[in-house]
């Protein structure tokens, strides 16, 4: 029996505002791929990236080409060269996982060789003006590690509300590409004056070699500037860190190569996320096993999120159940 492939475009409110250097937003848009496969399912979500030049409509259209030879028995690494990294191989390379699972009779984790644990997740504070950001911290200031959103003017004086309002939380800041050669030592240099854990991309990719010339008191992690494990070697010297995030690498299959690499390079390793659901964060939580830094609270920034979904306590967040995903 062929299998059957469908593709759907879901939204999911945000709960208020979510807010980044690069604009505003107040739903996730998400594309949900499953294939069936007899009596077995997998799915898997991606979320569209305009930053990367992907739209839901540009996916889709990725995504249907693909419907012959999935239905055909297309597996995982066929995959890997019949689309480049993205969205679109994202959720259908995370759908073959979990229907690789099920055909199997066993959790994406022991498939992996995993005996995965609760993990500590980052929790987001939207870009807004010091005093606003500085309410969002107060109101997370139980959170043992939050990450800020810049990439504004006076990015100084936001770090410096954020860390007066939680005193006790570790800082991770993301400048998302917002900072400039003229204020970017100045910022580094008041993160580190505050106590600041770790910097996230705060130069527009394509430009990091500015910060082989800059003092680096503070580990700094490439976002942008890293999609896939070919991307590591240029970034050895520039960068501490790297955050892998499925719908940058296409999928799993990618994102463990890809952590892999960066681990043998020397470079520390975060597992990020877009705004999604707890469908695009459980093969995330597998990944991060290990981490040096999870960010993977894309539900909790939401109104509503799938059910079931994962389940947090506090900023602690615990491996997928089978009946949500894997």
């Amino acid at each position: 029996m062929a299998r059957v492939i469908s593709v759907e475009t879901e939204r999911f409110p945000i709960a208020g505002v979510f807010t980044i250097a690069r604009g505003s937003k107040t739903e996730a848009e998400v594309i949900t791929v499953r294939i069936r496969d007899g009596n077995n399912v997998g799915w898997g979500e991606c979320v569209p990236y305009k930053r990367y030049g992907e739209t839901i409509e540009g996916v889709l259209a990725t995504i249907e080409p693909l419907r012959p030879s999935l239905e055909a028995g297309m597996g995982r690494l066929e995959l890997q060269s019949a689309l480049p990294p993205g969205a679109a191989r994202n959720a259908i390379d995370c759908a073959l996982w979990d229907l690789e699972a099920k055909t199997a009779g066993a959790s994406a984790a022991k498939l992996l060789g995993l005996e995965p644990k609760p993990l500590e997740t980052a929790y987001t504070l939207s870009l807004a003006e010091p005093e606003a950001m500085a309410s969002q911290a107060r109101a997370n200031a139980a959170r043992p590690l939050l990450k800020v959103k810049l990439g504004g003017n006076n990015d100084a004086a936001r770090i410096r509300a954020v860390r007066e309002a939680a005193p006790n939380s570790r800082l991770i800041l993301d400048a998302n590409e917002g900072w400039t050669n003229d204020n970017v030592q100045e910022n580094i240099a008041a993160a580190a004056a505050l106590g600041v854990t770790l910097i996230e991309q705060p130069l527009p990719a394509g430009h990091d070699d500015k910060l082989r010339h800059i003092p680096r008191p503070i580990p700094i992690c490439a976002d942008e500037s890293v999609h896939a494990a070919e991307d590591i070697d240029a970034l050895v010297g520039l960068y501490d860190a790297v955050n892998i995030k499925l719908d940058k690498a296409g999928g799993l299959t990618e994102a463990i190569k890809l952590r892999d690499r960066a681990r043998e390079r020397g470079l520390g390793i975060m597992v990020g996320c877009m705004v999604g659901t707890s469908l695009g964060m459980a093969p995330a939580v597998l990944l991060a096993q290990g981490a040096d830094y999870v960010d993977l609270d894309g539900p909790l920034l939401l109104a509503r999120d799938r059910e079931p979904g994962l389940v947090y306590q506090g900023s602690q967040v615990s491996p997928p159940d089978q009946a949500l995903w894997g």
